[in-house]
């Protein structure tokens, strides 16, 4: 078996909780890592539906500051990239699921914006980044 352990670092965007409103997660930094995969965790939310959504738009930046909407060409296992968006969670059918998308847009910082639209949702979610292929990497 090979070592996984000590060549990731897994950052916590958002620790698992319920959401019920429009969030910002910025500067998610991917200094020292040359690959780095976005996982999101969403639980169980019975108000999915017609006119109750979740929207997932990622941007990418080189200084922190001034962001992009990212494009098919910056992602994997997503395509069709339209102003950054990215995944949307629209029906029960969608729920209970783990999404993940690499990043491979060469930029240093990513930001999150997690859309609400509809009715009250308060479904449970957690965001993760993974980065790997680390330019620091412990000692074995």
């Amino acid at each position: 078996m090979k070592d996984l352990h000590n060549h990731i670092d897994i950052t916590s965007i958002l620790h698992p909780i319920g959401i019920t409103a429009t969030a910002t997660y910025p500067d998610i930094d991917l200094a020292d890592a040359n690959s780095a995969e976005l996982v999101i965790d969403i639980g169980l939310d019975g108000a999915l539906g017609a006119g109750a959504y979740w929207e997932f738009h990622l941007y990418d930046s080189a200084d922190g500051v001034t962001y992009a909407a990212v494009e098919d060409a910056d992602m994997l296992g997503v395509e069709d990239i339209t102003a950054g968006l990215i995944l949307t969670v629209n029906s029960t059918d969608e729920d209970n699921t783990i999404y993940n998308y690499g990043y491979v847009g060469g930029k240093r910082y990513l930001e999150l914006i997690v859309t609400e639209a509809g009715t009250a949702l308060t479904g449970v979610m957690g965001i993760m980044i993974i980065k790997s292929d680390l330019l620091d990497s412990p000692a074995l």
